[in-house]
């Protein structure tokens, strides 16, 4: 008998693990059409007054349909807690009970958003003035437009949060993670038809506009087909499930908000530097997020579950154990990606986005804030890795008052580095690296009240690390600065040979490095690189 409940726990393991990395590809996929789209965009907007304008404004509803209503949110979080008690198969139609409780909650929802719509589309251009004081009249007038006409975009992030919740808890993850394609998909189209003629951005407000409808619309029918019916009432009083539903929902609003609030005060103070200041931060953090959300996701997806089944078991030293490897092959990943973005940060961001509307001042403007935004890499993988050490232990409270602390930080450090030295826009994303530190460190040092952490080993090899990096970079930079002497020419094809040239140089010395140095998870990854070949 215990045999059996062993043997089904490891299949319950194995299934989290298989959906994990499939969530895990799908994300990748997903971040890469995203990518496409920011292309886009710079191609027909470029850097400058309107780009700023619509990326400014969209930071409100984004708020709604990506921090609150995205997968992993406060809603598809609270939804997947509560409506998974209350379901007991999920091969039968949901009870009366369950479907009151889903319309209640979407009731409320629809409610609550579309009140704050109305205040949003009554009052743009003070909710604009407020967030960019130091943007001139038109600036602030054409940003009070875009929000305008993305107002509808709260209320469908809330609604899609709870879409998302109830299709996870019928074990159908590939649509929620699929969603966000088709939202990108359509700004693409509506871009590529519409943005010549669009000299004032409206045509791509309106492009996210449907787009989110198009994210809704698509999980509507899995919705009803399982047999839920939005029949509106407001039976909030005596309804313990609701309650419970508030009891987790709120906290979990103002731990999503903590973050927003960061990005709001980075535009209190770009919006004083410069035209396309702003959107030049923007696609900085979309070119870092690229390959370190691919990396994060693609190690932090699968590792999570283990974490919560090691502290389930109070087995502590699988849990150092597992971090310190997961964390470990994160910063002998990441260490190169650095290399890559100081030695070659320019000519990528040429090569990705320089044509069109974006000029190489832009490429510039992206280059500079990509520079110290890289940084951050290390101690954010420490964060995002530590964080999940946190959630495996039900502790969210913890990162929130770390993260929540930060804000007073954050806007001392963009106060000196801006208003005071007069950084410009590497000030912005060097406080964000100094702040993601702060958060890195003092969760760091708090997490040894649950478990003591073993970082020494850790550490060590990430010193053994940064010094191969080191020397790596400096070669990784001559050899560039030789392939623009020996090669001398200009051109797409130029910057795709000069990159890869820099990256097999990267990759040619910063491996033999941390072998050299014995870097205990440069040897692990290659012995099983030799068995796996010894196999073939």
């Amino acid at each position: 008998m215990a045999e059996t409940i062993s043997g089904n726990n490891e299949n319950k393991t194995t299934s989290v693990l298989r959906a994990a990395w499939l969530i895990a590809v799908v994300t990748i996929v997903s971040k890469l059409i995203g990518f496409i789209r920011d292309i886009v965009i710079a191609n027909y907007y470029g850097a400058n007054m309107v780009s700023d304008a619509y990326y400014y404004a969209y930071q409100i509803p984004a708020l709604s349909l990506i921090l609150l209503g995205g997968v992993g949110g406060p809603f598809h979080s609270a939804t997947v807690a509560i409506f998974s008690k209350l379901i007991p198969s999920i091969n039968e139609k949901p009870s009366e009970e369950v479907n009151k409780l889903y319309s209640t909650f979407m009731t409320v929802t629809i409610i609550s958003f579309l009140l704050l719509s109305v205040l949003i589309y009554i009052f743009p251009r003070q909710i604009m003035q407020i967030i960019i004081s130091g943007g001139s009249a038109e600036m602030v007038q054409l940003a009070a437009v875009h929000l305008k006409i993305m107002t509808p975009l709260l209320v469908i992030g809330g609604i899609v949060g709870i879409y998302y919740g109830i299709l996870i808890i019928y074990k159908q993850f590939m649509l929620p993670n699929l969603s966000p394609i088709i939202m990108s998909v359509a700004i693409i189209a509506i871009c590529v038809a519409a943005a010549p003629n669009d000299c004032k951005g409206y045509a791509l407000a309106w492009a996210t506009t449907v787009g989110a409808v198009f994210q809704l619309v698509i999980q509507y029918p899995n919705i009803r087909k399982l047999g839920y019916r939005l029949k509106p009432n407001l039976q909030i009083a005596n309804n313990p499930h609701f309650k419970e539903i508030g009891e987790l929902l709120f906290p979990a609003i103002l731990s999503s908000t903590v973050g927003q609030i960061h990005i709001y005060v980075d535009m209190f103070f770009t919006s004083s530097i410069s035209e396309g200041a702003w959107t030049a931060v923007g696609y900085a953090n979309r070119v870092f997020q690229f390959p370190v959300g691919i990396l994060v996701t693609a190690f932090l997806v699968p590792l999570f579950p283990i974490f919560a089944k090691l502290v389930g078991d109070k087995d502590y030293d699988g849990i150092r154990s597992y971090f310190n490897k997961g964390v470990g092959v994160l910063f002998f990943a990441a260490i190169p990606i650095i290399i890559g973005i100081m030695v070659v940060g320019l000519d990528s961001v040429r090569l990705v986005f320089e044509r069109g509307a974006f000029d190489s001042n832009a490429t510039f403007m992206v280059t500079e804030a990509l520079w110290f935004l890289s940084v951050s890499i290390l101690p954010y993988v420490f964060r995002d890795s530590i964080t999940r050490v946190y959630y495996s232990f039900n502790d969210s409270a913890t990162p929130f008052v770390v993260a929540f602390s930060s804000i007073v930080l954050k806007f001392i450090i963009n106060w000196l580095l801006i208003s005071k030295l007069g950084w410009g826009i590497g000030g912005i994303t060097l406080s964000t690296s100094l702040v993601t530190l702060f958060n890195a460190v003092v969760l760091g040092v708090l997490i040894n009240r649950k478990i003591k952490m073993d970082y020494k080993s850790l550490f060590l090899n990430l010193l053994k690390m940064i010094v191969a990096g080191c020397i790596t970079c400096v070669i990784c930079y001559f050899a560039a600065f030789a392939y623009d002497k020996i090669v001398g020419l200009q051109g797409l094809l130029y910057l795709c040979g000069k990159i890869l040239f820099v990256c097999l140089v990267c990759i040619g010395v910063y491996i033999p490095l941390n072998l050299m140095f014995k870097m205990e998870y440069a040897g692990e990854l290659a012995e099983r690189l030799k068995g796996k070949l010894k196999l073939r």
